[in-house]
């Protein structure tokens, strides 16, 4: 048996990592760990583990889906381990320098490298399938937002891109006008995105049940807000005169 019960074995590899609770943050669901302390090991017996070597060495950050992690060193590099995602191969090249951030949704993976671009990978109804925006994540991305399930990019220019699943709702092609420009920042419950605008406005899509549809309050989200909170279901926005606007899903943690 292993002489560190917390490692973890793989077959090829051991590793133990050491992070803090994740607790969800207003406005952006990815799965960071940070002041992370993680070690591999590669197994030099299959059957003896006290003959080890660490090589993972400068791990800046650990991200995490359901069944698998995201290491990002501090080279820009990323390892990964966990469940072998049929689609990682495809992309693995492009995840060995130049990554400044990842994020992730349950099931899927956003690395955003320094150039602007963008790369995907994981379950297809976690978000990975981004080929039908990608032309649009080439460059000039600044952050990611995540959903449950689904990504949304903002760009240098204040527009967004969005895709993933959203359990078959989403408004967004209704609404992606309003999205070209002036985003400041984007929040999130577990299946819809809120785009918070320049001039205090408020634009929401994904699924309705899950905050989506603001059209009940829409009269008091077209100006002066200043931040947005959100839960699962539901978001709040604060406005500049400290009222309070929410909406989402009709249930008990919701804000109606």
């Amino acid at each position: 048996s292993d002489t560190n019960p917390n490692l973890i074995n793989d077959g090829s590899f051991l590793y133990a990592a050491t992070y803090p609770e994740y607790s969800p943050g207003s406005g952006d669901s990815s799965r960071s760990r940070s002041d992370v302390t993680i070690e591999f090991y590669r197994k030099v017996d299959a059957n003896d583990s006290s003959h080890t070597s660490n090589i993972g060495e400068g791990i800046a950050e650990v991200f995490s889906v359901r069944t698998c992690f995201a290491a990002l060193q501090n080279n820009g590099a990323v390892i990964t381990w966990g469940e072998d995602f049929d689609n990682y191969s495809s992309v693995q090249a492009e995840l060995t320098s130049e990554v400044s951030k990842i994020f992730s949704t349950q099931e899927a993976f956003a690395a955003l490298k320094n150039d602007g671009s963008v790369v995907t990978w994981g379950s297809e109804h976690g978000g990975a399938d981004s080929s039908s925006v990608s032309s649009l994540l080439e460059s000039n991305v600044v952050h990611v937002f995540t959903t449950d399930s689904a990504f949304a990019a903002l760009k240098n220019d204040g527009s967004v891109v969005t895709w993933g699943d959203f359990d078959g709702d989403n408004n967004f092609s209704s609404v992606s006008s309003l999205l070209d420009s002036n985003v400041s920042h984007i929040y999130s419950t577990s299946k819809a995105f809120a785009a918070l605008k320049a001039d205090g406005s408020v634009v929401t899509w994904g699924n309705s049940a899950h905050g989506a549809d603001s059209s009940d309050v829409s009269n008091y989200l077209d100006s002066d807000v200043s931040k947005i909170f959100s839960n699962q279901f539901a978001f709040a926005a604060l406005k500049n005169d400290g009222s309070v606007v929410t909406w989402g899903g009709q249930n008990s943690f919701s804000g109606d």
